[in-house]
């Protein structure tokens, strides 16, 4: 059951992040929302997103990210450095 539940939930948080960057263009709050519903969802089914997905938002303003749009993305030491123009705070992965 909880299994079942989960593969929905991420099915379901698939198609949110393809909306958020289908409209991302022309409605970027919308995109934004579409974020912080699918990131509602995974949380009450207690899921954790797939490394590409999360990579897709800002962690501190849920804001969606579009590279030289409205993030800087940058390589230094072994890590990939992610620079939020809404926010103005980083955000750093391994490499």
């Amino acid at each position: 059951m909880i299994k079942k539940e989960k593969e929905v939930a991420l099915k379901r948080i698939k198609q949110l992040f393809e909306e958020a960057d289908n409209s991302f263009k022309k409605h970027p709050e919308r995109s934004n929302r579409y974020v912080q519903l699918a990131r509602k969802i995974g949380m009450k089914v207690n899921l954790r997103l797939p490394r590409d997905l999360k990579r897709k938002f800002c962690k501190h303003c849920n804001s969606y990210l579009k590279p030289n749009v409205n993030v800087r993305v940058r390589i230094r030491k072994g890590k990939v450095i992610y620079y939020c123009f809404n926010c103005k705070k980083y955000m750093r992965f391994k490499l």
